[in-house]
């Protein structure tokens, strides 16, 4: 058996993969969207109330459909990148990332030596299936994949270099936080925002690197794919379930208000 990343192989070929944000930290909660057709679910670890429990329990939901599981982590920390890798992550998103010296941290982070400095402890991961694979040392540094989330004005300027870290395989926008560092905090639709985004897009697709994006907004989304994205989320489950429940509940209190 060969290590296969889908979503890593799917970055370098045409098209965009569609995803959604998975916000409740809730295992049951994650299959159930991953019976749903997207082609990747985040399992969000820096706004969503995950830890490395949580997280487990979702790739262990999500592992029998076929959907990938990104898992974004709150924070660029070498050990915790190799916890979220030892359970079973293969895909990792990291907020914030600032400079071509913390992509470049980030892909150490997530290779074993001599590459990078990910500790060795295979045998009691269920990433190598507790050395159930035999080859999983040697097949391991080119199974995983890193996207670096650039979300801040200071970020973007440097975008291009970050992307052309070797061994970071696709650049996040975060519309929101960028927006923030902007001055216009809670206002990414923004035409200033939205151009800065699309030039950035751009510039990046322009290089032959992968993009990605949280889009949802769907005329935005799809305007986004137009662009060359490869990797746009286009709903967030909680949003999905909120809306929905508001709809329903105003609709029957109108009903109630005007019943006899």
């Amino acid at each position: 058996m060969t290590l296969n990343n889908p979503f890593k192989t799917r970055l370098r070929q045409p098209g965009a993969q569609i995803g959604l944000w998975l916000g409740l930290a809730d295992p049951y909660a994650a299959e159930l969207c991953a019976t749903t057709g997207f082609d990747w679910l985040l399992i969000d670890g820096e706004h969503g109330p995950n830890d490395l429990r949580s997280m487990l329990g979702a790739l262990q939901a999500i592992a029998p459909y076929p959907t990938h599981p990104v898992v974004r982590i709150p924070h660029g920390d070498a050990t915790l990148v190799k916890q979220v890798l030892e359970i079973g992550a293969t895909t990792l998103l990291v907020p914030m990332v600032e400079s071509v010296e913390q992509a470049r941290g980030l892909v150490r982070a997530m290779r074993y030596p001599p590459e990078g400095i990910r500790g060795v402890g295979a045998g009691l991961a269920r990433s190598s299936r507790w050395n159930g694979h035999a080859n999983y040392l040697k097949e391991a540094n080119d199974n995983v994949c890193l996207l670096v989330q650039v979300e801040t004005i200071e970020a973007l300027g440097q975008i291009e270099a970050i992307a052309a870290v070797e061994g970071v395989d696709g650049v996040f926008i975060g519309p929101a936080d960028l927006a923030a560092s902007m001055g216009h905090l809670g206002a990414a639709e923004l035409p200033e925002v939205v151009n800065a985004i699309n030039d950035a897009i751009r510039r990046v697709v322009a290089m032959g690197k992968a993009v990605g994006i949280l889009a949802v907004n769907e005329a935005r989304a799809r305007e986004c794919i137009a662009l060359g994205v490869r990797f746009v989320a286009v709903g967030v489950e909680t949003s999905l379930m909120t809306q929905a429940a508001r709809a329903l509940s105003a609709r029957f209190r109108a009903v109630v208000s005007v019943a006899p």
